[in-house]
């Protein structure tokens, strides 16, 4: 596998090196060591599918509390999205900055997402299927969100979504963001 580091300290674009013959081509998607020398450790805890039958299709931005955070591992297996990330680490020199990736079916390409960064993407195509390793199984009572169209953050999507969920539209703007650094408190 080919990891090239973002801008984003820690997230990485994670592209296959196919080995071809008259069958197709045979890659590795995931391997413990390759991830480690690059300062990943990403046990996998959860994989996800996600269905979008729809172009424009928007989810996000999403994130977990420590110490619920989540690496992710995405993928696209059918269509295209738009992949973004925003750096949500207050210690972080990338602090509020965002990155967009596209990842299509046929590029094989996946992003690698941190902890402690929101996600989130949008269907450049109908019928497109995202999935997902995680690091850390979904806890409702952790998860966040913040706005896909905070001015605070200036994501620049490529066209306005057609479908985003009441919940996602409902996020906080960054100024109202539960800071993902701290201890999730629970009573």
């Amino acid at each position: 596998m080919k990891f090239t580091e973002t801008k984003l300290s820690g997230a990485f674009i994670i592209d296959v090196n196919r080995l071809s013959d008259e069958r197709g081509f045979f890659a590795r998607s995931w391997c413990e060591d390759e991830f480690a020398a690059h300062g990943i450790a990403m046990p996998p805890q959860q994989a996800n599918l996600s269905f979008n039958p729809r172009r424009g299709t928007l989810r996000g931005m999403h994130y977990q509390l420590p110490p619920y955070e989540e690496t992710k591992l995405v993928r696209c297996t059918r269509g295209a999205i738009l992949d973004v990330i925003v750096d949500l680490r207050e210690e972080s020199p990338t602090f509020r900055q965002w990155i967009g990736v596209e990842l299509t079916a046929d590029s094989y390409r996946m992003l690698f997402v941190p902890g402690r960064f929101a996600h989130g993407f949008l269907t450049l195509e109908d019928n497109t299927d995202v999935c997902y390793q995680v690091s850390a199984k979904y806890t409702p009572g952790a998860e966040r969100g913040l706005r896909w169209d905070d001015p605070a953050i200036g994501i620049r999507w490529p066209f306005e979504p057609v479908l985003i969920s009441e919940k996602d539209r409902a996020h906080p703007d960054f100024q109202g963001l539960a800071v993902p650094g701290k201890e999730l408190v629970t009573a």
